[in-house]
């Protein structure tokens, strides 16, 4: 099957796509720019889903939903706003269909909309237009609010996962009675989508601050998890925004403080999409398909039984049953493949392209050496170890591989980190090396579109904790007391 894929090396966009398509992730849909997610990748968004949800829980926030729909007007409340959005909307004019008489279905011209509506490019219009009559005492703050949701952004070039008109995410809204409470949610947040970056997608991130030319429309400081793909891209993986007081103020959100006095709330923002699903693809998977986190895969183990007739494949189940409950008691997922359909080459083939962390083979010899065949996906190595105490060791297996698959991350993240001084030895670097450009910068939105004109590269994050040093920019020459973190980006 490895054969269907194209190899990294001669195109890496094409590799990324074969995966998603060959691993029955996503597949495009009949509408342009959107897609299908089929049960083999929503199983995935679902962990993640979950661990995520129980992480937001976990830190005093509450799961709402909001509509679908916004009324245009609410756009023109916060300018800077609507002007970040204005070109992805998809609007609603008419609210009916007729058939003209002749068997088409037109829309029906006298069914237009008094006021048109927009499809939600993101929700802080039509939640902050809500929150206005959830607050009106410090008593009612700070409120904590996570929707689960479908978003619509009209992108014109589009890629499964990483950027479709239509894509899943989850989208934090916050409101908070001082600007300190605001800023410490704003980075709360961060450092948990960090965390299950690091713990559960295995993939290392930089935490960072984005440049004003980078920050979400309409906030005030936006942070971000900048994670660095096998082709040296960067892939923003989740922002977390601090508002301020502009959304309060576009919707007089006022609340009466302590000290009796009527203020507007401070608020905060923040989500992450199923672009995560291209980051476990493009941090993780080879040229044999997808190879996916144990503690995000929707089936840790699978158990392949080698058998020549109906008596040695009754013998080999009652021995895999048993071991499946015991596996299953430690909370790892496990599939019993005892199809009679397709030989056992035919599934070895089809659980490596779908990336599941752990094959286990068993035959009648095995069962006669008390032993079993494990082949694990990220390193390809078999091995044939003891029946006894293979529960353990299946758990350990699963730990060191979710372990494995952060450090080579991390390692290959680490050796792509590198220190340009001058713009000609970061344009040199930019087309031979990639990864990230460690790069003085004078802090100016000219310079910065300027660089990114010429080059395609951006200012990806101003890294959390960064050393002050001094130096000059690399392109207009003045002075500069820190580095930036530059790269080409998805």
């Amino acid at each position: 099957m490895s054969k269907e894929i194209t190899s990294r090396e001669t195109d890496y966009s094409q590799w990324y796509n074969d995966i998603v398509l060959k691993a029955d992730l996503a597949e495009h849909s009949a509408v342009r720019g959107c897609m299908v997610i089929k049960p083999n990748g929503y199983a995935i968004w679902e962990k993640m889903q979950a661990i995520l949800d129980k992480m937001f829980k976990d830190t005093g926030h509450q799961n709402a939903y909001f509509p679908l729909f916004i009324p245009k007007s609410f756009f023109s409340k916060e300018a800077s706003h609507v002007e970040g959005f204005a070109t992805e909307c998809a609007v609603v004019t008419h609210y009916r269909l007729k058939n003209d008489g002749n068997g088409n279905i037109v829309v029906d011209e006298t069914a237009k909309l008094e006021e048109e509506l927009i499809v939600r490019p993101t929700s802080e219009t039509i939640i902050w237009n809500t929150y206005k009559g959830w607050i009106q005492s410090y008593r009612d703050l700070p409120i904590l609010i996570n929707q689960w949701a479908n978003v619509v952004r009209w992108e014109m070039r589009t890629r499964l996962f990483l950027r479709t008109a239509e894509f899943l995410w989850q989208e934090g809204h916050t409101a908070h009675a001082t600007a300190e409470e605001a800023i410490e949610e704003t980075e709360r947040m961060l450092h948990i989508y960090a965390d299950f970056a690091e713990n559960w997608l295995a993939v290392p991130v930089i935490r960072g601050r984005k440049s004003p030319n980078e920050r979400f429309a309409g906030a005030l400081d936006t942070y971000c998890i900048e994670a660095l793909m096998q082709d040296g891209k960067a892939l923003q993986a989740g922002t977390s925004h601090f508002l301020g007081q502009n959304f309060a103020k576009a919707f007089d959100v006022k609340f009466t403080g302590k000290d009796g006095k009527l203020d507007h709330v401070w608020a905060t923002s923040w989500g992450v999409s199923t672009r995560l699903m291209g980051a476990l693809i493009m941090a993780h998977s080879d040229d044999s398909g997808l190879v996916i986190p144990p503690k995000l895969a929707p089936v840790q183990v699978v158990i392949v039984p080698i058998y020549k007739n109906d008596e040695d494949l009754a013998k080999i189940s009652a021995y895999v049953n048993e071991l499946s409950l015991r596996l299953k008691g430690m909370g790892i997922s496990v599939k019993y493949d005892d199809r009679d359909t397709q030989r056992p080459g035919f599934k070895f083939a089809d659980y490596e392209m779908k990336g599941v962390p752990v094959r286990i083979a068993i035959g009648g010899r095995d069962l006669e050496n008390k032993t079993v065949e494990i082949a694990r996906r990220d390193t390809k190595v078999k091995q044939t170890v003891p029946q006894e105490g293979l529960d353990i060791y299946v758990a350990k297996l699963l730990e060191d591989i979710q372990q494995s698959m952060f450090n080579k991350a991390l390692a290959y993240r680490d050796e792509h980190i590198t220190e340009a001084n001058s713009y000609e030895e970061f344009q040199e670097l930019l087309d031979t090396k990639a990864g990230f450009i460690s790069a003085h910068w004078d802090g100016t939105p000219e310079t910065e579109q300027k660089i990114k004109e010429e080059t395609k590269a951006t200012i990806r994050c101003i890294p959390l904790n960064n050393k002050l040093e001094d130096g000059v920019c690399i392109y207009s020459g003045k002075p500069s007391t820190q580095r930036v973190l530059f790269a080409r980006a998805y």
